[in-house]
């Protein structure tokens, strides 16, 4: 089966020093991938690479081929055909994704809307309830008429991915979908994408600080730190058996339950 998405050699450089540095990685049709790294590591540049929605100053080199075709070389406006289409993108902070003067419907709608063509309002608005219904949105045909205020962070991030369903992308990357959410609220959001890719057949790329977050939603991890790919393999040969040393870090910074069980025993015992 051929990949869905093939980075190859992908450099980000910002007056020639490169926050990304020549990485490689491949996502099949329907597969997740993990991208995991600390602040800095260069993950999220990535994830603007594959969009095209690099910061200026910015130069991309290397080959980002989706679904057979090369996206570096499409100019603007084919890329904007790709863009939100057929690649979806969930940002790590939906009150400054969402526009505060819309209700969240008419958003969904005009997401809708760009990427099919002669689409009535009415037709747009129907899909972006449907689409709120489809991230667990209670009361969809009342809430679709509501501002980015009245829902909570974790609803907002729902909406966000019901923004990113309503075209029926191919692929969906989310780029820190649960930083800020609390520990509740984060399961929900990740149990929400897993379904997703279940229900649609998307694949997902999950873009992450903390390994905890992709443990078991995604097939397959890399691991980066400035700019570089320094561990790759299944979740399964990561978690268990981490070559690098920075990646065994990284797994040393996951808090353990079985560690705080027995310091809270320790306290009680000294009591």
């Amino acid at each position: 089966m051929s990949d869905l998405l093939r980075v190859r050699d992908l450099t980000v450089a910002f007056h020639g020093v490169p926050v990304v540095d020549a990485i490689d990685f491949a996502v099949p049709p329907g597969g997740t991938l993990g991208i995991v790294g600390e602040s800095g590591s260069g993950k999220s540049m990535t994830s603007l690479a594959i969009m095209g929605l690099l910061p200026k100053g910015a130069t991309r080199a290397g080959s980002i081929e989706f679904d057979g075709g090369e996206l570096t070389t499409l100019n603007e406006r084919r890329m904007r055909a790709v863009r939100g289409d057929r690649i979806a993108m969930v940002f790590q902070d939906p009150l400054s994704s969402l526009n505060p003067y819309y209700t969240v419907g008419t958003q969904i709608a005009e997401a809708y809307r760009s990427h099919r063509s002669g689409v009535s309002r009415r037709a747009a608005r129907k899909a972006a309830i449907e689409a709120m219904e489809r991230v667990h949105i209670r009361d969809a045909a009342r809430r679709v008429d509501e501002y980015p205020h009245q829902f909570s962070g974790g609803m907002r991030q729902r909406v966000m991915i019901a923004m990113a369903l309503s075209t029926e992308p191919s692929l969906i990357i989310a780029d820190e979908p649960t930083t800020a959410l609390d520990v509740t609220v984060q399961a929900q959001i990740l149990d929400l994408l897993a379904e997703v890719r279940r229900d649609t057949g998307a694949a997902l790329i999950l873009i992450t600080h903390d390994l905890a977050v992709v443990s078991e939603v995604t097939d397959t991890l890399i691991v980066m730190r400035h700019g570089k790919v320094v561990e790759s393999g299944t979740a399964e040969q990561i978690f268990c058996d981490p070559r690098h040393p920075y990646t065994r870090a990284l797994l040393d910074a996951v808090p353990r339950i079985d560690d705080e069980i027995g310091e809270l025993q320790t306290l009680g015992g000294d009591s």
